[in-house]
């Protein structure tokens, strides 16, 4: 198990996955912690809805209702793959569930499903899933007709990606609600062993390199320059690399540049870089303005020509 990763680092997390985000306001400070645990982590948790339209989905998630109040998970994806945060903490679904899934999400070492679920909130022995999981509602009927867009799909398998490289967990750490209680049937739709091998997949795949796009498919961004290594960025290095970059610092809000950037390596762009790492939540000696490969993926610098 882990520690949750703070709002910011949570955030740079699923961005340097690619995953398309919208904050919530006051997504960061959102949370039950004042009820209960929150973490160690273990793993990441897929629901629906059972919902209709984005903004009263998110809404809902957001406050709660009656007898459950929010957040009911830490994002909302919608139909079109974008992920909305509402919440960073201790939040409102998982519930309690069965702790030979817990356990065997923790080892990782179950086949193509974890055991069979035998607990449920408010039953002798089941064990809290809110203190253990992060939890992402997909906007869906769950009535197994609705169906579960491409862009949607996506998105579920870059969030769960996105944590378990935070965290270097393996595919396996991923369940649906209904891996964990034997009440619940969500997601339904689609099948977690199916979703567990994209993830797995994807792992195994930089995260900054996105696939070929499919014949007739939209224009995709420009290709992201993989990271340099550490040793790239020292005094006399010069690189149109260093000049996007440092062009995305400055449309990040995190200029140090007196001038605008350039190709040379300057005392100007590690302060600004420091600037970056503060805004991801790195402090310290992590916040030092020399690139690391976290702080890079999530910066998306474009790819150059040598």
């Amino acid at each position: 198990m882990a520690t949750p990763l703070p709002a910011e680092r949570f955030l740079a997390a699923l961005r340097a996955e690619g995953v398309t985000v919208v904050e919530h306001p006051g997504w960061r400070t959102h949370n039950r912690n004042h009820v209960g645990d929150w973490g160690p982590v273990a793993g990441v948790m897929i629901h629906h809805t059972v919902s209709t339209g984005t903004a009263s989905s998110v809404e809902m998630c957001f406050n709660g209702y009656e007898g459950l109040p929010g957040p009911l998970c830490h994002g909302v994806i919608a139909k079109d793959g974008t992920v909305h945060l509402i919440g960073s903490g201790r939040a409102n679904h998982a519930g309690a569930g069965d702790p030979s899934v817990l356990q065997a999400v923790i080892t990782e070492t179950y086949g193509e499903r974890p055991p069979a679920p035998r607990f449920h909130q408010g039953s002798p022995g089941a064990v809290d899933g809110n203190s253990r999981f992060y939890g992402f509602e997909c906007i869906n009927l769950g009535d197994g007709k609705d169906p579960w867009p491409a862009e949607q799909l996506l998105a579920i398998e870059r969030v769960s990606a996105a944590l378990c490289r935070a965290h270097g967990w393996g595919a396996r750490s991923v369940i649906g609600h209904l891996e964990w209680s034997d009440w619940k049937s969500d997601p339904k739709g689609f099948g977690m062993p199916t979703m567990r091998t994209r993830v797995q997949t994807r792992l195994g795949k930089d995260p900054s390199k996105p696939a070929p796009a499919p014949e007739g498919a939209k224009p995709q961004p420009p290709a992201l320059a993989s990271f340099p290594g550490r040793s790239f960025f020292r005094a006399g290095r010069s690189s149109p690399l260093i000049t996007a970059m440092g062009r995305r610092l400055v449309a990040e809000g995190c200029s140090a540049y007196k001038s605008g950037p350039g190709p040379r390596w300057t005392e100007a762009d590690r302060l600004s870089y420091a600037k970056w790492q503060r805004k991801l939540g790195f402090r310290g000696a992590d916040a030092d303005g020399i690139p690391g490969p976290t702080s890079w993926t999530a910066l998306r610098v474009p790819k150059t020509s040598k």
